[in-house]
């Protein structure tokens, strides 16, 4: 047991069913209905693995997009090829979750076989909306219909899905209400290297936030900055636009329309607070940059406005940048420090990048475009740790309540596991 989580190796599975909850959820390639990133099928590929290799009957249980993602909302029938050629075993695949098939197919599996049911977000208990709109605890939760229908066929729940930790749905909640509850191996790596984040960083400690959810970045720059897990910020992307004009800097016209229509003024009010209290281990970008009919311009941060979109950092701040990670014990980063996809944009994400896989320190990455970005620029192995969360990671770093540990925590507590037995 770890973290007051049962782990794989607190549990028998050979010869029960097992209903493992995973996030595999992917972009999609729709043009050849396939997949076009696979970094989270190769995340939880082990613990399918393990499952398989040591008898238990698996059955996955995933979702693929959603009602707030509307555009990857899919079926998970391609993601059972990958998850085969991955473990190296056949996985099958049931266009079905609860109904009559679904149920008569785990009951036919046999020792050491993998059964993906359809997406768990075709079930409208499922959807972001119906847990933000109702609120329910998850005892309430054991009693919907995915719970009710699937606990009875399965012996043990494994969670791996550790991208999806912060969220309070029946698949990742209610099962460790009703059956012996396990935490997957990816889970396991993912919760350790976050505690190790968050709690004990080589220093110093250095954060680089970027991006434009900064929705997100913001309440982690607060944590870590109120909590001393962080000694110094680098701020690129809308992250660093929303502090430069909390500075009073006019960025021009095109630059402070990309904050008013995604509605990021209040981040404004949010940067002067931070900056008033922890100023001093905030590092701005000095030079910005933007583009002119495709052709890269660069200009100090003292010389704006201009008519163009703020695109990317300049040179200048990513010396100031490379300096500060080259000497760091932990470097974090989170969201891109500008337009990667375009080659005149690629300039300040790509350079910090490549010092980050230069660094002699500890370096971690996380959130999807920051692996995105790591994947276009080669740069994949070169990092420590690399989390397949997102908003999950954000969450655990701000120091925030998870729902799906405190479920898990809540189960090791039934089975007794603080005596040490094996289920």
């Amino acid at each position: 047991m770890k973290y007051g989580i049962a782990t794989l190796d607190d549990v028998e599975v050979g010869g029960k069913v097992v209903l493992c909850r995973v996030d595999i959820n992917s972009p999609l390639d729709r043009e050849h209905c396939g997949l076009r990133d696979t970094t989270r099928l190769q995340g939880c590929a082990p613990t399918v693995a393990e499952l398989a290799e040591r008898g238990a009957r698996v059955v996955l249980l995933a979702h693929q997009g959603g009602d707030l993602e509307y555009h990857n909302y899919a079926s998970t029938e391609p993601h059972a090829a990958v998850m085969a050629e991955l473990i190296g075993r056949p996985v099958a695949f049931i266009d079905d979750v609860v109904g009559p098939a679904a149920r008569a197919r785990i009951g036919a599996l046999k020792d050491g076989e993998v059964l993906l049911l359809d997406n768990v977000r075709f079930l409208a208990e499922e959807l972001t909306l119906f847990e933000t709109k109702l609120h329910l605890t998850a005892e309430q939760q054991s009693q919907c219909l995915t719970v009710r229908k699937l606990a009875p066929l399965g012996h043990i729940y494994v969670c791996d899905a550790f991208a999806a930790a912060h969220r309070s749905q029946p698949s990742l909640v209610g099962f460790e209400q009703v059956l012996p509850s396990a935490m997957g191996r990816l889970f396991e790596r993912e919760y350790s290297a976050l505690s190790h984040l968050r709690e004990e960083p080589d220093r110093p400690c250095v954060f680089v936030l970027g991006g434009a959810k900064i929705q997100e970045a913001f309440p982690m720059m607060a944590a870590a900055l109120r909590d001393g897990v962080v000694d110094t910020v680098l701020a690129a992307g809308l992250v660093a636009n929303v502090m430069l004009v909390a500075q009073g800097v006019n960025l021009g016209a095109p630059s402070m329309d990309v904050v008013k229509a995604n509605q990021l003024e209040r981040f404004v009010d949010e940067s002067r607070s931070i900056l008033a209290e922890h100023g001093e281990k905030i590092v701005l970008p000095v030079d910005l940059a933007y583009a002119k009919d495709g052709v890269r311009a660069e200009v100090p941060v003292g010389d704006l406005p201009v008519d163009e979109p703020i695109v990317d950092i300049g040179h200048k701040t990513v010396e100031a940048f490379r300096r500060i990670i080259a000497a760091a014990g932990t470097v974090f980063v989170n969201g891109p420090a500008g337009v990667f996809e375009r080659p005149e944009s690629e300039f300040g994400t790509r350079s910090i990048w490549r010092a980050m896989a230069d660094a002699p320190g500890y370096t971690a990455i996380g959130g999807g475009d920051s692996t995105a970005a790591m994947n276009a620029f080669g740069l994949g192995g070169r990092f420590s740790y690399v989390c397949t969360a997102g908003g999950a990671m954000v969450q655990f770093l701000s120091g925030k309540p998870m729902p799906v540990v405190e479920a898990l925590r809540s189960a090791a507590a039934r089975m007794g596991l603080a005596a040490g037995p094996r289920v």
